[in-house]
Parts: C-alpha cells; structure tokens; sequence
C-alpha cells in the first residue's frame, strides 16, 4: 500500500508485538482479499458469495474488516458480498488529497464500476453510511438500494451538529479532531489505548470482545491511518463556513430516489437518534426506519445475527416500503 496522508511512527501491539499490516487488514476467513483501482487510487477489498453485488462501507475508527459477520451471512443469502477499505484506511492507498465526501463517495462508485457490476446495494455505517448517503444522490444510477447505520442524511448532520445543543455535545470528538495534528497522535498513543475506548464507550451493554478492539487498535496503528480517518471530518466541519461546504450542501437537497433502509441503535451516545431519524425527508422512495433497543453506535457488531437478518430480510423483500 502507498503511505501519502501522513507520517506516524507505527505503534507495537498493545498486548504482544509490533502490528504487521498484512495479517491485520488481510486475515484468512471465508473470503477473498484482493486490490481495485478505482477514481485515481487502489483499494482494499473482502469479498464472499456470488449474485446481486452489496458493497459495505465502514466507519470511523475501523475497516472492512467491522463487516466480517455480514460478509458470511449475506454470501450464505446469495449475494456477493464486498467489504471495502475506505480511502486511507485498512489495506487502501493513503493518498495526500481527496478526503472530502464528494471524492470519497466517487471512490465508492468507481469500485462498483471497477467490480464489472451495473450498481449495488449501498450498506454504510457511521461514515460510510454518510458516504453512501452521498453516493445515492450523486451516482443515483450505480446504487440500487440504499442501507445507512448510525448516521444521519448529511443535512440532516450538519443542521443537528450545528443547531441540537445535545448532539453539538455527543459530537464533541469531531469538533476536537479539528486540531491539527495532536488528534491522530492521541489515537495511536499507548498502543491506541484511546481508539479502544472510544469503540467500547460507544457501544451498548455488549461489549466487543479483547480480541476485536485490539484489531482496531493495531490497524489505526499502521502509519498514516490515524490521520487519514480524521481528515473526513476535519473537511465536514471546516467546509461548514466555506464555498466548497455550501456547494455541496445544495447538492445533498436532491432527494434519494432508491429503497432505503434506516438502521440506527438506540443506545447510542455519540448520533443521538432524535438527529438520525428525520433523514426519511430526503428520500423519495420506500423507507423504513428500524430502531434497535439495548444497542449501541455498531449494532452490526453487537448484535450481529439480528442486524443481518433485517438486512437481508429488507434486500429480499420486494415491497420494502411495507
């Protein structure tokens, strides 16, 4: 992989040795791994099952690899099933430029392209849910049905950050990842100690096991990662007050025109739910809204089984408006 966002010093395992990339970002699983050029960069990409492609798009700090029970049970459903790396993160180029959402999402449809598919069902979580959000309304001919976890429409973020006191507050990370350079310092800082914190304080009473938050600690312990996840959000806030912002907030007033499923756990501290769900506004086509009592910001990880099924159940259902 090219290293080009930043120049962090990689960090050692917070239990044992130093992180090796190639272990952590390509475990061997029931999937492939492989590499696709896609909008001027490679990414990463895990990919299982055969039949209608579902691309899945993960979140701040994780991988692809926050996907792993999803990419199983969607393969066993019939699809094929790809888990990609964003820009910057897990096994994908970390290239100087190109954070903002506009870029990123054209990443994500340059991959659907570069798959030799005609279009996908877009599954985003936290970021990758406002990434897919965006690439619904930029791409609307690539994205054949739309599925968002634990985040907002865009404009339905950027007015809840800046006009809800009480999710300003829940937000308060990504107003602090504003500060130049002692963010991604502090994420990778003993061992990434933070960067497990914050993945156990954000989810609900199940908690993820060791074993998983040290793979997230050892993977946005790989050089540059740390920096290269938070320049997304770093581009959300400071393009609040510039052309570019603005611009691209006009865009998002076009509405979704595809199926859309709302997945959101109602534990979850940091996109409080009030913020998330009134994101059906923007979509001109059947929505529906789920909401998970007891879980938290990663209901596909902590309760895996029963956000599969109401996945899978929504992309089998011919009438998902019902």
């Amino acid at each position: 992989m090219r290293h080009g966002c930043g120049t962090l010093v990689p960090m050692t395992d917070p239990a044992t040795h130093p992180a090796q990339p190639a272990t952590i970002i390509r475990p061997d699983g029931p999937w492939t791994h492989r590499d696709v050029a896609a909008n001027g960069a490679r990414f990463h990409i895990a990919e299982a099952g055969e039949g209608p492609l579902v691309l899945l798009l993960h979140g701040f700090p994780q991988f692809w690899w926050s996907w792993r029970h999803q990419l199983t049970a969607l393969a066993d459903a019939g699809y094929r099933a790809v888990a990609m790396d964003l820009r910057g993160v897990g096994g994908s180029d970390r290239t100087p430029r190109g954070y903002d959402p506009a870029n990123l999402a054209l990443d994500v449809t340059g991959v659907i392209r570069s798959l030799g598919e005609p279009d996908a069902a877009l599954v985003g979580h936290d970021l990758g849910g406002y990434l897919a959000w965006t690439a619904a309304v930029m791409r609307p001919k690539l994205v054949r049905r739309l599925a968002v976890s634990s985040m907002p429409h865009p404009r339905r973020w950027r007015s809840a950050m800046l006009r809800d006191m009480r999710q300003t507050r829940a937000g308060s990370y990504i107003w602090g990842f504003q500060r130049p350079w002692v963010p991604e310092r502090q994420l990778v800082a003993d061992g990434a100690a933070l960067t497990g914190r914050l993945i156990r304080e954000w989810s609900g009473p199940r908690l993820p096991d060791d074993e998983a938050v040290d793979t997230y600690r050892q993977a946005i312990s790989i050089p540059s990662t740390a920096h290269c996840s938070i320049e997304p959000y770093r581009w959300m806030v400071r393009s609040m007050a510039r052309p570019d912002g603005a611009q691209f907030n006009r865009r998002m007033k076009l509405p979704v025109r595809v199926p859309t499923l709302h997945l959101h756990g109602a534990l979850d501290p940091v996109m409080r739910t009030r913020s998330a769900a009134g994101s059906g506004e923007y979509v001109e086509a059947p929505y529906r809204w789920r909401l998970f009592e007891g879980l938290g910001h990663f209901p596909h990880e902590e309760d895996p089984e029963l956000f599969s099924h109401e996945l899978i159940s929504w992309l089998k259902d011919p009438e998902p408006d019902r």
